[in-house]
């Protein structure tokens, strides 16, 4: 398998001390030590550094988790929360891997083949869109 060269290079750094409040779609590779206030969405990677907070929806390939993530993560190939690290929101991956003293508060759909994943994460989607839909009524 080649490596895509925002693989192992990160493409866009949000530094320690920054804030952002939006919805951020970046390609590449993307390291945040900062704040977000937003979904972020990439084509590549994510890493969260230990002391970034983020209070919206990850949607990446991959991503690994040090510090605060209040939303979803969908990651098509892996996610990883590191030791001391939180996630309160639903987790949509392929593999998971959660170290000692990590948490973990939501749902979890973590199915490595191809058609299962697929299946279980569209099945997850839709419902999660209906109860979206039933408590703005």
């Amino acid at each position: 398998m080649a490596f895509r060269t925002d693989d192992i290079s990160i493409n866009t750094i949000i530094g320690a001390g920054s804030a952002v409040s939006g919805n951020l779609s970046i390609n590449g590779f993307v390291r945040i030590d900062g704040d977000i206030d937003g979904n972020l969405t990439t084509d590549g990677n994510i890493i969260v550094g230990e002391k970034a907070r983020i209070r919206g929806n990850l949607k990446a390939k991959s991503v690994v988790v040090g510090g605060i993530v209040l939303g979803d993560i969908n990651a098509d190939e892996s996610v990883k929360i590191l030791t001391n690290s939180i996630v309160v929101g639903d987790v949509i991956t392929r593999r998971i891997q959660l170290d000692e003293k990590s948490v973990l508060n939501g749902h979890c759909i973590a199915i490595k083949d191809e058609p299962g994943f697929s299946e279980k994460s569209s099945v997850y989607f839709q419902s999660k869109a209906i109860r979206e839909k039933v408590s703005f009524s």
